[in-house]
């Protein structure tokens, strides 16, 4: 019989190492920003469904981008305003 591993990994112990992407807020700017001159470029040149195609990425990606801004500044005003749980009186 042929050497079957190749057919399916996970039966051999073999697992994908899948980590997730952490894209920082200045790159996601600038990838939404990008998608939309792309986008205008492409509709300057004709290419009326590729333009609409790339422009309706930049949207999400901008929004996302608001988002992971909001998060993280929210994180730190909800840090900044915890203690310990150890009040001292003066």
């Amino acid at each position: 019989m042929e050497n079957l591993n190749f057919i399916d990994p996970l039966l051999h112990g073999i697992t994908p190492q899948n980590k997730p992407i952490n894209l920082s807020v200045k790159q996601m700017v600038c990838a939404g920003v990008g998608a939309l001159i792309v986008s205008a470029v492409l509709k300057k040149t004709g290419h009326t469904k590729a333009s609409a195609v790339v422009g309706s990425i930049a949207l999400p990606i901008l929004a996302s981008a608001c988002y992971k801004k909001y998060a993280q500044v929210t994180k730190e005003k909800s840090d900044a305003k915890s203690s310990s749980g150890i009040e001292y009186n003066h």
